[in-house]
């Protein structure tokens, strides 16, 4: 029998399993940076329509994601993650920003390549949609850079995986979904793995897109 899986908002009972995920997804962030149960708990209770987790058919979480609501200056987008969300409380979460943060997502090792993460990409998207937000930003961890920055630059990098030509774990998902690329943040985590780097990601309400002018 094929495994179904649905998007819920995370509850605060789910929040040790969330850590759990967080933990197993990014085996190589340092401590400061994950997201423990606690801070789940807390975002929750924050910005309850914004959290999102993946349950199977057993009822467990197998994959989840985190925003906050905020404004952006797309001239100064270097910025870094424990900043951005406040040491991971969402303390800058804004109640009237016009764009979605994706702050974090990530999803159990085994459940790898079944679709989990286009399946909160389309909830955060609705979610968007229904809030009549302006879009979805996010810092896109360039986690299989590590292996390259030795043979190529970061831009050189970002250029291949934007055009097909190497795959990126997480932001060639994020291209697939409709993301584009605005620029590289250089600074954005301590992660050897990434070389620390991400690339700032934008996806647009298209409902919110002008129509073009003319036409019948």
């Amino acid at each position: 029998m094929t495994a179904s899986f649905r998007v819920v908002n995370s509850q605060p009972d789910m929040a040790a399993q969330l850590e759990h995920i967080q933990r197993a997804s990014f085996p190589h962030l340092d401590a400061g940076s994950l997201i423990t149960a606690a801070h789940y708990q807390a975002h929750i209770a924050r910005f309850p329509e914004g959290q999102f987790a993946v349950l199977n058919d057993a009822g467990e979480v197998v994959a989840g994601s985190t925003d906050f609501r905020t404004t952006v200056d797309f001239a100064h987008y270097e910025h870094r993650y424990l900043d951005a969300v406040d040491h991971n409380w969402l303390t800058h979460h804004d109640p009237n920003g016009d764009w979605l943060y994706g702050a974090d997502i990530g999803v159990l090792p085994a459940y790898r390549r079944r679709g989990l993460a286009r399946l909160l990409y389309s909830a955060r998207q609705a979610l968007i949609r229904r809030l009549r937000l302006r879009g979805h930003v996010a810092g896109g961890m360039l986690v299989g850079y590590g292996r390259y920055k030795g043979r190529m630059s970061v831009q050189t990098y970002v250029d291949k995986v934007k055009a097909g030509e190497l795959f990126d774990p997480t932001v060639s998902v994020q291209l697939q979904v409709g993301f584009t690329i605005h620029g590289i943040i250089h600074n954005y985590v301590d992660d050897p793995g990434c070389d620390h780097k991400a690339a700032f990601i934008v996806w647009r309400n298209p409902d919110l897109e002008t129509p073009p002018a003319g036409g019948g």
